[in-house]
């Protein structure tokens, strides 16, 4: 089994990347998460490293790739549900990260998971009844994210400039919470602004 891929990026679209790895093109199926996460390695010499999860099927194998432990993790606990398989837990995950999606579960949130395309109400009662228990770790990732976030007066200035501006609050939220909340709220915004 296959644990992670690190390699040069040779091509990427919104669902799939190739990691040149040693001479060989291994082809990943990611979500849209991840996609954002390694854009940025196409322009570079960087190598890319994505967690692997191997999917093997009398008629295909296959390899998901994924940014982060997190993701990985959330995924392989979305596939051991009845009713959601491979494709379906990629869809929730490139809808929603996997820290939202986690928390949604935990905090029993149906209707943000029901906004997902393609998830109804039982398989979102499902999901919660099944993982709510499982994702609460996912969860307090979050949790902290958050705290730390509020803690800092110039990163909720930042936040509110940023959001007003027109980006994505939960983007924001993850880039602001990776910088030094020591920092002026305008340290923040030129910071946030290099990587949103």
């Amino acid at each position: 089994m296959y644990e992670y891929i690190k390699g040069q990026l040779t091509e990427l679209n919104a669902t799939q990347a190739v990691i040149d790895c040693g001479g060989v093109g291994y082809l990943l199926e990611i979500s849209l998460t991840t996609y954002d996460k390694i854009q940025r390695l196409r322009e570079t010499t960087e190598p890319a490293k994505l967690l692997v999860h191997e999917v093997v099927r009398e008629d295909a194998h296959l390899l998901y790739g994924f940014a982060d432990e997190g993701e990985r993790s959330l995924f392989r606990l979305l596939i051991g549900v009845n009713g959601v398989g491979v494709n379906t837990a990629r869809l929730m995950l490139s809808t929603l990260t996997a820290v939202e999606l986690a928390n949604a579960i935990a905090m029993k949130d149906e209707a943000t998971i029901k906004r997902i395309k393609g998830i109804g109400a039982k398989t979102a009662q499902r999901l919660v009844l099944e993982l709510h228990d499982k994702v609460k770790t996912l969860g307090a990732v979050a949790d902290t994210a958050t705290s730390t976030m509020s803690s800092s007066p110039s990163k909720e200035e930042a936040l509110a400039a940023l959001t007003m501006l027109g980006f994505a609050k939960t983007a924001v939220e993850k880039v602001l919470a990776s910088l030094d909340g020591r920092l002026t709220a305008e340290e923040l915004i030129k910071e946030a602004l290099k990587k949103l």
